[in-house]
């Protein structure tokens, strides 16, 4: 079954020995990247899908690959287009941070609310049953995977997967190519501090949580753009205007042509937060923000992709 809005199916890229990114054109969302990194005997995947079905198709390009059955999955943070598909893959420890876990549980099946009409499959929240802190290294084979937390950023609980030998991140949605980040339930000055943990990395390819594989410069785009938030949320907020107000009027120059450019009003209600001193992941109000978004995309829904 295609994509609905692009036509296109989930497809792999190489990355090295035992390493393939599997890409859910056209990233928009719920369409995340996976992927699998196989040594030893053994597999570890980076995160599922949303759907039961797109996590199957995650599991045929395994089975594809020659690879065998995955023992492992990490989880980039709780969202459910990265954790509902865990339960497709019982059999496999499911690893991630400690709020990660805490979010999963906490979440439980929060898409079906906002995208009720999605044929998601009968999905078992299941959340990591092996958590970290800090940073935690595991080894498939010969292959070692860093996981490290970079601090509040896209959500509390993110995991960046840094294979060294490989110079492969996967770096979650603390990265989007081609779509706008999305910082509501995260910081947008602990953003900025995640992608220059990424930086620091050296790596030379990128699978981003949403959008086609590609190099360092992406972090550039993202900078950028959170740098252009940062500005919009002060200058809006000292002059009296709502999250609703500064993006309805704001300019997005360059970053107009990102998808799902409605996401800015979520991003300026983190912003007014942190200038409001809210600490880093203070919930905020999901309806509000959900139905602001909705205002900026003409009042029409937002379309889920899976």
């Amino acid at each position: 079954m295609s994509d609905v809005t692009t036509g296109a199916e989930p497809y792999t890229v190489p990355l090295g020995p035992g390493v393939r990114a599997f890409v859910q054109p056209d990233g928009g969302w719920c369409l995340n990247n996976a992927g699998f990194v196989t040594g030893g005997g053994r597999t570890l995947l980076v995160d599922t899908a949303a759907t039961v079905r797109r996590a199957h198709l995650l599991r045929d390009a395994v089975t594809a690959d020659g690879a065998p059955p995955p023992t492992t999955v990490v989880n980039t943070h709780h969202h459910g287009d990265h954790t509902y598909g865990n339960c497709v893959f019982p059999e496999a420890t499911v690893v991630g941070h400690a709020d990660c876990r805490r979010e999963v549980l906490a979440a439980g099946l929060q898409l079906h609310g906002i995208w009720p009409d999605v044929d998601y499959g009968d999905v078992t929240i299941t959340p990591p049953t092996v958590t970290y802190t800090g940073s935690l290294t595991l080894h498939m084979g010969d292959t070692e995977v860093r996981l490290i937390h970079p601090g509040v950023a896209h959500t509390v609980g993110d995991t960046i997967v840094w294979l060294p030998e490989r110079r492969v991140v996967f770096t979650g949605d603390l990265i989007f190519n081609g779509g706008t980040p999305f910082l509501l339930m995260g910081s947008l000055s602990g953003s900025l501090r995640a992608v220059e943990v990424l930086r620091e990395l050296d790596a030379e390819v990128v699978v981003p949580g949403h959008g086609r594989v590609t190099d360092p410069g992406v972090y550039d785009t993202v900078e950028r753009y959170l740098r252009w938030v940062e500005e919009l949320a002060r200058t809006a907020h000292a002059a009296g205007r709502t999250p609703l107000e500064a993006a309805q009027a704001a300019d997005l120059g360059e970053f107009g042509a990102l998808r799902e450019s409605e996401r800015l009003v979520a991003n300026l209600h983190r912003a007014y937060a942190e200038i409001e001193g809210l600490p880093p992941g203070t919930p905020l109000d999901l309806p509000v923000a959900l139905g602001d978004m909705m205002t900026m995309n003409g009042g029409k829904p937002i379309a889920c992709h899976a």
